[in-house]
C-alpha cells in the first residue's frame, strides 16, 4: 500500500490537534481506529471468502474431469480432490446416520 514516515504521522497528529482540540483527540483516535480494524476485519472476511469460492471452484472442475475419466487412472491432484469430496460427503452424512 504506502508508508507513512515519522514525519507525516507528526503532521497529521499536529493538525489534528489543532482541528480537534485536546478534550475530543482521544475520541477520535479510538474512533478512527475503530473503523479501521471494521474495515480490515471486513476485508479479510470478503479475502477469505474469495479463497474460499475458488477452492469449491477448484474441487468442482476437478470432480468434472475425474467423472470423464470415470473416476479410474486420476493424477494425483485429481485423486486429492475427489478423496477431499468424499471425505466432506461422509461428515455431511454422518450425524445423521444411525451407528
Amino acid at each position: 500500500m504506502f508508508d507513512i514516515g515519522f514525519f507525516e504521522i507528526l503532521i497529521i497528529g499536529v493538525l489534528a490537534l489543532v482541528v480537534l482540540g485536546p478534550e475530543r483527540l482521544p475520541g477520535a483516535v479510538r474512533s478512527t481506529m475503530k473503523t479501521i480494524r471494521g474495515i480490515k476485519g471486513m476485508a479479510n472476511g470478503f479475502k477469505q471468502e474469495v479463497e474460499q469460492q475458488f477452492k469449491i471452484h477448484e474441487l468442482h472442475e476437478n470432480l468434472k474431469k475425474a467423472e470423464q475419466q470415470n473416476l479410474e487412472n486420476l493424477s494425483p491432484e485429481l485423486q486429492e480432490s475427489v478423496d477431499e469430496l468424499r471425505n466432506a460427503a461422509k461428515s455431511v452424512q454422518k450425524p445423521y446416520s444411525k451407528e
